[in-house]
């Protein structure tokens, strides 16, 4: 995928306060809560996890970005018309300067930051929708995209990928979501044990209907094997079952 066509490419970052951006751009939020509603993404590139099933690969595994001052940021989101923003990643919080551009959207839209629940940002979120990983999310070099060195990444992402009391803060400060991407039936137990333990140590109410159930899938077809599996997991739990929207709509076309 390749850094957004309408956003500018130097080589280094500008001068001042400046992001790493991959992506920026209008469309329907796909996921969670909020599914259906027209929003504003900035796809921010980095992340401090490698997830195999990463669905931006561009952010991650091959980081790709134009660098943009939080000014030129905050005049692209005002140039587009919804009153929803999406920080995104990529893990966006890893990112000084996504808490200065949280800070300076935050009395004019509604942001929903999407985050791994490792970092905790000093700034407002109207929505934190908090994706913790899971085991299965851990790369190997059975299961790494093709072409990826694994390297150090399995032991790396394994040790990095739950951090507890960032997440007792992050649902504590914030309205919020726990979405978990789902492989299969034997991802529920150590969601379900994640969830008692977070309701062990968070000083707020964590109900059934906060915990969010998604299928892994990067495609249409992807998600056709997995979608049904994950709604019968969601319907038998008392969890939330949450589409990709943008997926059935436009399968893997960037920009959605």
């Amino acid at each position: 995928m390749p850094v957004s066509s309408r956003v500018e490419r130097p080589e280094t970052a500008p001068e001042g306060p400046a992001l790493p951006v991959n992506e920026l751009f209008a469309s329907l939020q796909g996921e969670g809560k909020l599914a259906g509603v027209p929003s504003t993404f900035v796809r921010t590139s980095g992340c401090n996890l490698r997830c195999w099933f990463c669905d931006s690969y561009h952010t991650s595994w091959d980081p790709t970005h134009a660098w943009m001052g939080v000014d030129d940021v905050v005049d692209e989101v005002d140039a587009r018309d919804p009153t929803h923003v999406v920080l995104t990643g990529g893990e966006p919080l890893i990112h000084d300067e996504s808490e200065l551009l949280l800070e300076r959207l935050a009395d004019d839209y509604h942001v929903t930051v999407e985050t791994n629940g490792t970092v905790v940002p000093d700034a407002p979120v109207d929505l934190a929708s908090v994706s913790p990983k899971l085991s299965t999310s851990t790369p190997t070099p059975e299961n790494a995209p093709d072409g990826v060195d694994v390297g150090a990444w399995e032991a790396r992402h394994e040790e990095r990928r739950i951090d507890l009391e960032a997440l007792a803060t992050l649902v504590e400060r914030h309205a919020f979501q726990l979405k978990f991407v789902v492989t299969g039936p034997e991802d529920l137990p150590e969601i379900e044990e994640l969830v008692a333990d977070l309701r062990g140590v968070a000083d707020a109410a964590i109900r059934d209907d906060d915990v969010l159930l998604m299928p892994e899938g990067q495609t249409r077809e992807e998600l056709a094997a997995t979608r049904t599996v994950v709604a019968d997991l969601a319907l038998e739990r008392g969890y939330r079952y949450t589409p990709r929207l943008h997926v059935d709509l436009w399968n893997d076309a960037p920009e959605t």
